[in-house]
């Protein structure tokens, strides 16, 4: 099978088809996500909690993300790979350029995902008209965990809630063209995810979005911290790591997940 392209997820949200979506730090969950149909491996900068040991995803530096995304992409041949570009990395478009630009040649990247509202769309446009395809995500923002006093759902409010579909619709008219949306309220989610033309994937984000995506660690259960609500130990109701993959990446596309108690 030839390798998902934005094209691919483009046209699943067109068709109404859920996108799978699965963090993924090393080579060997890279091909067990493979084998179970994920279409989208994100190496996440969470590897900083749960590899790593951090509190936050803040002290992931940029070599730590060529490293893990070099594991997965190394063995990788069917899902598009995003990598997470870490804290401080794109404090300016010069800079983000050059250190994306790592994270592509070094790491194998297809692709980079930003943390931020509007004030990053100069950055996405410098990034996408350098051929570098960019991932924005929005509502709760890990790297700015220390800024938002913790992990809590954002855009409750109707001015936040108006602030955040603005945010969406300026990084994509950037040239954003895949968003991840994060911790926000079910209604808000459905209603960016309908006035978007990208692809738009939830986590903690209800069910009416393009696609979903968790942490691995998460899926089967293993996460030091406790596994938020909006999760799901898929690894309790199945008898081995490969079989709760599969059986995240069904439960998505049959939209039997998230469900409402997963949602807010």
């Amino acid at each position: 099978m030839s390798r998902n392209t934005i094209k691919t997820l483009q046209h699943k949200k067109e068709t109404r088809h859920p996108i799978v979506m699965l963090t993924c730090y090393d080579a060997s969950f890279a091909r067990l996500a493979e084998q179970a149909g994920v279409d989208v491996l994100l190496v996440g900068d969470s590897l900083g909690m749960v590899v790593q040991g951090h509190e936050t995803t803040v002290p992931v530096t940029l070599d730590d993300m060529v490293y893990h995304t070099a594991n997965v992409t190394r063995v990788s041949c069917e899902a598009l790979v995003i990598a997470d570009m870490p804290f401080m990395t794109y404090a300016t478009p010069q800079q983000a350029v050059q250190q994306a630009a790592c994270l592509l040649q070094a790491g194998g990247a297809q692709m980079v995902k930003l943390e931020g509202g509007a004030i990053l769309e100069p950055t996405v446009r410098h990034l996408t008209e350098r051929g570098i395809p960019v991932c924005a995500h929005l509502g709760l923002l890990p790297q700015s965990i220390h800024q938002l006093g913790g992990y809590q759902v954002q855009a409750r409010a109707a001015d936040a809630a108006e602030q955040l579909l603005q945010d969406a619709q300026q990084l994509a008219a950037a040239g954003a063209q895949l968003l991840v949306l994060e911790c926000v309220p079910q209604a808000l989610a459905a209603r960016v995810s309908r006035t978007l033309d990208i692809p738009v994937i939830g986590i903690g984000a209800g069910p009416d979005t393009d696609g979903q995506v968790l942490v691995l660690y998460d899926v089967i259960g293993i996460s030091a911290n406790r596994i938020p609500r909006f999760a799901h130990n898929f690894l309790a109701d199945t008898a081995s790591i490969a079989e709760a993959i599969t059986a995240y990446a069904d439960s998505v596309r049959a939209r039997r997940f998230p469900s409402a108690q997963h949602s807010f």
